[in-house]
C-alpha cells in the first residue's frame, strides 16, 4: 500500500512538472535535456507563446546563446543559489586564432531574443579578477530578471542592446569596475548592489544622446566589502550617460563626491547624473560633484515605469 501511494505521489509530481513547464533541464538526466543550450535550441523559432524552461539545481558550465529568433523564453531555477549558469571567458583570453576574445566575447550568456525572463537563477563569470569578464550580455528588448544573482568582478552585467528595455527586480549584482554598463534603458527595483574589494565604479552607462532614460535605481541598497569611499555611483562610458538613484540606501563604500567624469571635462556638460531622497553613509549631497543633481519631488515624479519604458509594463507576461 505504501509503495502504491509513493508511486501515485511521484506520478502526480511528474505530471505537475510536465504541465507547469515546457522543458526541464537536469544534469542527472531526469529532465528533457541535460544542458541549457539544448533547451534553448529546442525552442521553436518565433513562437508566439511563452516557452518555460525549468532548470534543476546544478552548476551548468556552458557558454550560452539565446538566438534572436527565440522570443518569449522564460527560465525558472529550482534554487537561486544552487542553480548556476557559468563560464570563464575574459577579455584577454585567446580564441582559436590567438586573438583576444574582447569584452563582448567574454560573456557567459548572450540573450538576443526579445521578451526574455529569468527567475531564481545565478548568472556567473567564474574567471576571477582578470579584467573585463561579462556574466550576462543582454541585447533583446523587454528583458525581465526577478530574484536573480549576477556574479563577477569587472563588467559583470552588460546591458548591451541599443534601445533595449530591461527590468531587474529583487536581484543581487556584484562587481568592481563598471560592473553594470551599457547603452540600454534599465530599471533596477529593490536590488542589492555589492561593491567588492579593490574599489571601482558601480555603473558605466553609454546611453545614446537620442534616449531619454538610461539607468534607474529605485529602492536599491548598495553594500559591500570594499573600503569606505572606494566606489563612485557612475562614470560616463559615453558622453550622454544617464543614471539616477531614487530612494536608495548608499553604503559607506560610495565616495562623498558620488560621480566621476572619466577624465574628460566635456562629459560634465553632457552626462546626466541625479539622485532623489537617498540615505545612508554614502549619501553626502553637499559634497557631490557640482555637475550632478539632487532632484525635486516634481522632477522625481517623471521617473515612472510607463515613462521610462515607453509604455511597456514589465509586470505583464
Amino acid at each position: 500500500m505504501k509503495k502504491l501511494f509513493a508511486w501515485l505521489v511521484l506520478s502526480w509530481l511528474l505530471i505537475g512538472h510536465a504541465l507547469a513547464y515546457d522543458f526541464v533541464v537536469a544534469q542527472d538526466g531526469s529532465g528533457n535535456y541535460k544542458t541549457v543550450q539544448e533547451a534553448f535550441n529546442a525552442v521553436p523559432d518565433f513562437r508566439k507563446k511563452v516557452t518555460t524552461i525549468f532548470i534543476k539545481k546544478g552548476t551548468y558550465k556552458e557558454k550560452l546563446i539565446l538566438a534572436g529568433s527565440k522570443n518569449l523564453v522564460k527560465l525558472i531555477g529550482e534554487d537561486l543559489k544552487n542553480t548556476i549558469l557559468t563560464y570563464d571567458d575574459y577579455n584577454q583570453k585567446k580564441n582559436i586564432f590567438g586573438e583576444d576574445k574582447g569584452t563582448s566575447g567574454s560573456s557567459s550568456i548572450y540573450i538576443y531574443g526579445s521578451d526574455f525572463a529569468a527567475e531564481n537563477i545565478t548568472f556567473q563569470n567564474s574567471s576571477g579578477p582578470v579584467g573585463q569578464a561579462v556574466a550576462v550580455w543582454v541585447a533583446g528588448d523587454k528583458a525581465r530578471f526577478k530574484n536573480c544573482r549576477f556574479l563577477g568582478f569587472q563588467d559583470t552585467l552588460y546591458t548591451y542592446g541599443y534601445g533595449s528595455r530591461q527590468y531587474y527586480q529583487d536581484c543581487y549584482i556584484e562587481g568592481t569596475v563598471d560592473f553594470i554598463f551599457g547603452s540600454s534603458t534599465a530599471w533596477f527595483e529593490g536590488c542589492t548592489i555589492f561593491c567588492k574589494k579593490g574599489g571601482g565604479y558601480v555603473t558605466a552607462a553609454s546611453t545614446p544622446d537620442s534616449t531619454r532614460y538610461g539607468y534607474v535605481f529605485r529602492n536599491c541598497k548598495i553594500i559591500g566589502d570594499a573600503p569606505a569611499g572606494s566606489f563612485v555611483l557612475g562614470r560616463p562610458w559615453r558622453p550622454y550617460a544617464k543614471t539616477v538613484f531614487l530612494q536608495c540606501e548608499l553604503g559607506e563604500q560610495i565616495k562623498p563626491e558620488g560621480w566621476d567624469h572619466w577624465e574628460k571635462e566635456s562629459n560634465k556638460q553632457t552626462a546626466r547624473y541625479a539622485e532623489y531622497q537617498n540615505r545612508g553613509k554614502g549619501f553626502q549631497p553637499k559634497q557631490r560633484v557640482p555637475w550632478s543633481r539632487q532632484l525635486t519631488a516634481q522632477q522625481a515624479q517623471e521617473y515612472t515605469l510607463e515613462n521610462v519604458f515607453r509604455n511597456w509594463n514589465p509586470a505583464q507576461p
